[in-house]
């Protein structure tokens, strides 16, 4: 059994700006990234060795915060590893037999991990899950298609591969990154058809009303223009009100229709558009990544507008589970540099919980920090508001041929008559008992949000009752080798009579 004082679960801007306000006051913090190399998506680095001069952490900020972490001491590293569970007195009873020790750490609580050493445990006195979020996915005809892909994993291809997945793209989504990204491959040589928002051209009125939470944000909101002024200049449409309805092509990706929508993102009779293309980029939005802190039994709340479940939490960040705080996109989807200023406050919480810090000067410490966040907020509140996604009109692009469910192979027409022939089902977790829905290797991550919505239109439920699908370990999909070899090895230690050694499964 491996043990650390601190265990950070994800290395993007929230873990690595906890990490260094714990590091800095003399904790042991132990960070854990399945990344090759620290950054998350937002400041994803290449691998080492790559020249990729259109790539790297793309901002100065994160330049230094990457260089900041290597050197820190105190910080140790897990990278290329899964946080895939955390067990303990508190949490979900666990299948694995992966109990804590014998009184080593006061919170009880064990995080199993999965990386090039096989299965690990690790015990810590307190985590901090700080995992990100992932691109939200829109079930509708040929979505499953070769050729169509999320705007981060496009991203991810163009900054740290300096590859261009394709020839010719259509974006289509929600989120201003998509702007962002469309930028990047027109800068990586890529030939861009169109970029299409579901949000209809903004009115006066409404902007003059979002200026007074812009104060203290004009270069955020610089940073937000600059690249829609460069791909007009580039002569790329750029579409609003649209939503795409359908993608075609024999064995891969070759065209893509796309229907005009009102501010419901309903379809209305003013026509559709059509692109060929090789290509097509999805960005109607981001979910927080919660399958950890589900599992761990941490209380969630419905907020669509933050990205969906997010962690319920307190002014210090702490969860609803004792030792167990949040940070960054868990909190409510919001940008990095958010993420980054909860990842500080939440450590200087963690550190007054350990005695390494005084109430007087935690509270000393947070109050800069608070400021920043004050506003960070105002501006996040307005891009959460005016680009928040529709799921209910998105989950209506689904016929019910369409495959919902792709690790099982589950339709929304089967869904959908599931629903109708069971009329008591009226909950995510009871419709994946008796379809298999979301039972797959993703866990539910594909199809989770879709098929709640799913179920709102066939039952009138709301999405606070209709609830998740409950989260199990494996939270991500780990080697079953790996799992077997660690529970060999324990046994025939045990058979005997030897204590398997540190870090052993």
């Amino acid at each position: 059994m491996h043990h650390a004082e601190i265990v950070v679960v994800g290395a993007g801007p929230a873990g690595l700006g906890a990490a260094l306000v714990l590091a800095g006051h003399g904790a042991d913090v132990l960070v854990v990234d399945e990344q090759a190399r620290p950054g998350g998506q937002i400041y994803r680095q290449p691998p080492e060795g790559f020249t990729v001069p259109s790539a790297g952490v793309g901002y100065a900020a994160g330049k230094e915060l990457l260089t900041r972490a290597a050197t820190a001491k105190g910080i140790h590293w897990r990278t290329g590893t899964v946080a895939w569970g955390i067990f303990g007195a508190r949490t979900p009873l666990d299948p694995y037999g992966f109990e804590p020790g014998d009184g080593e750490s006061a919170s009880g609580l064990v995080v199993a991990l999965a990386g090039p050493s096989g299965i690990q445990r690790v015990e810590a006195s307190r985590i901090l899950l700080a995992p990100g979020a992932y691109d939200l996915p829109v079930a509708f005809p040929g979505w499953t298609l070769p050729g169509v892909m999320a705007a981060g994993g496009v991203q991810a291809f163009v900054k740290a591969q300096g590859l261009v997945p394709g020839r010719r793209f259509v974006l289509a989504g929600a989120h201003p990154l998509l702007l962002v990204i469309a930028e990047q491959l027109l800068a990586a040589g890529a030939d861009l058809a169109a970029v299409a928002f579901a949000q209809p051209r903004p009115a006066v009125v409404e902007g003059l009303r979002d200026l007074a939470a812009l104060r203290g944000n004009w270069m955020r909101l610089r940073d937000a223009v600059g690249p829609l002024l460069r791909l007009r200049r580039a002569d790329v449409p750029v579409h609003t009100g649209t939503v795409v309805t359908a993608a075609e092509g024999e064995r891969n990706l070759e065209r893509v229709r796309l229907a005009r929508v009102d501010r419901h993102w309903r379809p209305v009779a003013r026509g559709s558009l059509e692109f060929s293309c090789d290509t097509l980029a999805l960005g109607y939005g981001f979910v927080p990544a919660s399958e950890l802190s589900r599992q761990a039994g941490c209380e969630h709340r419905w907020r669509p507008e933050a990205g969906g479940w997010i962690a319920r939490h307190d002014a210090w960040l702490r969860s609803t589970q004792p030792s167990i705080s949040v940070a960054g996109e868990l909190t409510g989807v919001a940008g990095a540099e958010q993420a980054l200023e909860e990842g500080r406050l939440a450590a200087l919480g963690i550190l007054q919980d350990l005695g390494r810090l005084s109430p007087a000067r935690a509270e000393a410490a947070a109050a800069p920090v608070r400021r920043r966040l004050a506003t960070l907020r105002r501006f996040s509140t307005v891009v959460q508001r005016r680009f928040a996604p529709r799921h209910e009109a998105l989950a209506l692009l689904a016929t019910d041929a369409t495959v919902i469910c792709r690790c099982e192979e589950i339709t929304a027409g089967g869904v959908r008559a599931a629903l109708r022939d069971n009329f008591h089902i009226g909950t995510a977790d009871a419709l994946k008992l008796l379809t298999r829905v979301g039972m797959g290797p993703c866990q539910g991550r594909m199809c989770m949000l879709g098929v709640s919505h799913l179920i709102a239109a066939e039952t009138g439920r709301d999405l606070a009752r209709i609830g998740t699908y409950r989260a199990r370990p494996p939270a991500k999909p780990i080697p079953l080798a790996a799992l077997a070899d660690a529970a060999s090895e324990r046994l025939g230690m045990r058979e005997n009579g030897e204590e398997p050694a540190p870090g052993m499964g």
